[in-house]
């Protein structure tokens, strides 16, 4: 889950489900009682979600959902902590072992991950037509419109 209007869709899923819903963040939901998983899973497959049980794959969600934070921290902060110190930090957790997690079962590194969340990032400043390329890069940590440029150019991803 990525944004307000996918809490919106589980919570509105899992009540039609008859279930008490304590609190749905993203990447998370919590119930009262011994809910049916089975069937809480094949009421979200319509919506696009998957219920996650693997705590891998949970983990790595976390992960994905701290990296979203991390990028609005990142953008404002006037010298922002290193992805791997926020990460660790924030999942209590070490780093190391959260790449490995996420390495194993993404096609990608955290790195490159966090990489196409700036991109996006820009895709979605320049579509608002506010901002110059140069103050996009700038907000975003880059060192210079041609880094901005050359990662756009490295990941076939965002072509």
């Amino acid at each position: 889950m990525v944004c307000p209007r996918c809490i919106s869709t589980v919570t509105r899923v899992l009540q039609e489900q008859g279930l008490q819903v304590n609190e749905v963040q993203l990447g998370y939901a919590e119930v009262a009682g011994h809910p049916d998983l089975a069937q809480i899973d094949a009421a979200l497959q319509p919506e696009g979600f998957t219920l996650l049980q693997d705590r891998d794959r949970q983990l790595v969600e976390k992960i994905k959902n701290t990296l979203i934070d991390y990028l609005q921290h990142f953008e404002t902060a006037y010298q922002p902590v290193t992805t791997s110190v926020y990460l660790a930090e924030k999942l209590d957790t070490d780093y190391s072992y959260l790449s490995k997690v996420f390495s194993r079962l993404e096609p990608f590194t955290i790195e490159k991950y966090f990489i196409l969340l700036k991109i996006e990032r820009v895709k979605e400043l320049l579509s608002y037509g506010q901002l110059t390329l140069s103050e996009i890069a700038h907000q975003l940590q880059y060192s210079s419109v041609q880094h901005l440029s050359n990662q756009f150019k490295k990941l076939p991803a965002t072509r």
